[in-house]
């Protein structure tokens, strides 16, 4: 018998898709299964994509089950996660996917999300330099942003490797509508989204930016200023984030490609050949990262392009990732390394 898994936060696209990979998943075993609006129905009415759990009862948040959970995947609503982790047993894998632990400073969540700092969790970004160690044997882990993680792959190593400066950092990324979540808008109907490219919370106005400074500001060892401009791309799912930074003098091409040196031997990212740009069909329905980068010897800059899918390495896929490595097993378990494509 497997680990007794619980998923909470089932109904949304980021639950739906911790179903569907833990339903492959060798040592994971779902056990119970929350969706407090929609407690007493089927799984199968809400994700009929996942035919072989479709009978599997959808529980309140007060299950006596999640007491039980020996693993425990939060994809719930940001400030909610804080309260239900204080019903959940002390020895308990708990990964967050919601932001209530990924930012050091209390001043930073007020700011950005309103209310009381819950505290900060161990993050689970593995293959930032460090990170890996940290979630090994963890028991809380705060699992990082969709946008946060495109980011932080792309500029991270060139930052830590002193090749870009921390200042004057622009970055323009799009998303997929399953990004902004499942509740009904008006502007997120097919019928306004198909065709149509447009910017959202623009001019430093995104939640994600303060952990996104925090993560490149530690791999700089230093602040860092950005510009971060988000886009809603007419597509289901994927991000693909252009981040650009200012070149130090005396760098070139082959130096700033060697800075992602330490992605060699990294199951789920790849530096693309020199030439080959990365495009999100490639890795959806994966939880792998493409990048590449160039330098833009006419600006000055450093111009890396990163893709992933939004729900699978910034979501879900990470998640299980994490769980992995916090409970000793094949970091690669359950996920997969291949992209859907087209």
């Amino acid at each position: 018998m497997g680990m007794r898994t619980a998923i909470v936060g089932a109904s949304g696209y980021a639950g739906g898709e911790l179903l569907r990979l833990l339903a492959g998943h060798p040592t994971l075993e779902i056990s119970s299964v929350v969706a407090a609006g929609n407690a007493g129905r089927r799984l199968g009415e809400l994700h009929p994509q996942l035919g072989t759990l479709a009978d599997l009862p959808l529980l309140a948040a007060d299950a006596p089950e999640l007491r039980e959970a020996e693993v425990v995947f939060l994809a719930v609503p940001h400030g909610a996660s804080a309260g239900i982790v204080e019903s959940l047993s002390p020895d308990a894998l708990v990964v967050d996917l919601g932001a209530d632990f990924r930012l050091q400073h209390p001043a930073d969540w007020s700011r950005w999300y309103g209310g009381e700092h819950a505290g900060t969790w161990p993050y689970g970004l593995p293959e930032l330099s460090g990170q890996r160690e940290r979630l090994v044997s963890a028991r809380r882990i705060a699992n990082p942003g969709c946008y946060a993680t495109a980011v932080a792959l792309g500029l991270a190593p060139l930052l830590a490797a002193g090749v870009v400066a921390p200042l004057d950092i622009v970055v323009v990324a799009g998303s997929g509508t399953t990004g902004a979540g499942r509740n009904p808008t008006v502007n997120l109907l097919g019928s306004e989204v198909m065709g149509d490219l447009t910017s959202y919370k623009t001019g430093g106005t995104h939640q994600h930016l303060a952990e996104i400074r925090q993560t490149l500001g530690a791999a700089a060892g230093s602040p860092v200023s950005m510009s971060f401009t988000p886009m809603l791309v007419p597509m289901p799912r994927g991000i693909l984030a252009t981040c650009t930074a200012r070149v130090i003098d005396g760098v070139d091409q082959a130096m700033l490609r060697a800075a992602f040196d330490g992605y060699a031997g990294e199951p789920f990212v790849t530096l693309l050949p020199e030439g080959q740009q990365p495009r999100t069909a490639a890795t959806t329905g994966s939880n792998s990262a493409h990048l590449n980068v160039v330098h833009d010897a006419d600006a000055g800059r450093a111009v890396v392009v990163v893709a992933i899918d939004n729900l699978g390495k910034g979501a879900a896929g990470q998640a299980i990732q994490n769980a992995n490595l916090a409970l000793g097993l094949d970091e690669t378990a359950g996920l997969p390394v291949n992209g859907v494509g087209q």
